[in-house]
């Protein structure tokens, strides 16, 4: 009768432990900050204006990354300066996440690069004035530089799901988790885009161009219940109808492309 009792108490015990060693996410609110490598498809770009209307076909760009240094990465002040992620979210389930952030990337033409063009430039320039018909330019800094450098900011919704794999590696701890994530995102595209076309005025304003979808995966690593680092790989599309290249609203440019992104990122989750 007493080994009875003291194994039903024993039990009692364990399962109190393993109670305690779970941690649950549902009504927790999260927040990150973190930083991006990201690459670029080709891409086709049209030109339109009151006296020019071609495209240029399948044109690099790459990203613009800044050298590191504790100033340009962690001043308050200077966090804009290199390519950032930053986002606030709710665990409206256990497993799944909805949350909105900003993607701030940074997207460069390759300066100097051949392309093909098509179509007509007529604005009293003799050195690009002319028709054309799938012959090649070259993007001298004379005649573009187009880049969306503060930056190519991607304004977007995410739904995730969360799942714990630390049993994967014998793990049941209260203090450390190892979770997989996946999700998919939709949101805005709001651009500050760097232009300077065919020798008119340089612009740089921030202003809304497009859309763009994501689907992406990551490791989660939380600590001490609050705290965690975060590695996310993330494939998207983008489509920009209306870049502003000019401070004349007739002129635009238009564009589509995909990007591939890699985050590191640290965050907390927390209660109300």
């Amino acid at each position: 009768m007493l080994i009875a009792s003291v194994s039903i108490v024993a039990q009692e015990k364990n399962e109190e432990v393993i109670q305690k060693k779970k941690v649950t996410n549902k009504g927790k609110f999260f927040v990150y900050w973190g930083w991006n490598w990201a690459s670029y498809s080709n891409s086709d770009i049209r030109f339109k204006g009151e006296n020019y209307d071609f495209t240029l076909y399948n044109v690099k760009a790459r990203d613009r990354q800044t050298k590191f240094s504790f100033n340009d990465y962690f001043n308050p002040g200077r966090v804009t300066i290199p390519q950032t992620n930053y986002r606030i979210g709710y665990f409206f389930k256990e497993n799944y996440t909805v949350s909105i952030g900003v993607d701030h990337m940074k997207y460069v033409m390759i300066g100097g690069q051949d392309v093909r063009i098509n179509g007509n430039i007529n604005i009293g320039n003799a050195k690009y004035d002319g028709t054309y018909n799938n012959e090649t330019i070259n993007l001298a800094g004379d005649f573009l530089r187009f880049e969306h450098t503060d930056g190519l900011n991607y304004v977007n919704v995410e739904v995730k799901r969360f799942d714990d794999i630390s049993h994967w590696f014998g793990l049941n701890l209260e203090n450390l988790q190892i979770n997989v994530t996946e999700g998919v995102g939709l949101g805005i595209l709001y651009p500050r885009t760097n232009t300077t076309l065919l020798g008119m005025e340089r612009h740089d304003d921030f202003h809304l161009s497009g859309y763009g979808a994501s689907i992406g995966a990551g490791l989660n690593i939380t600590f001490l219940k609050h705290f965690f680092v975060q590695a996310d790989l993330k494939g998207g599309y983008i489509y920009m109808p209306n870049v502003k290249t000019t401070r004349f609203s007739v002129d635009s440019a238009s564009q589509s492309f995909y990007f591939l992104q890699n985050t590191i990122l640290i965050g907390g989750k927390f209660r109300l």
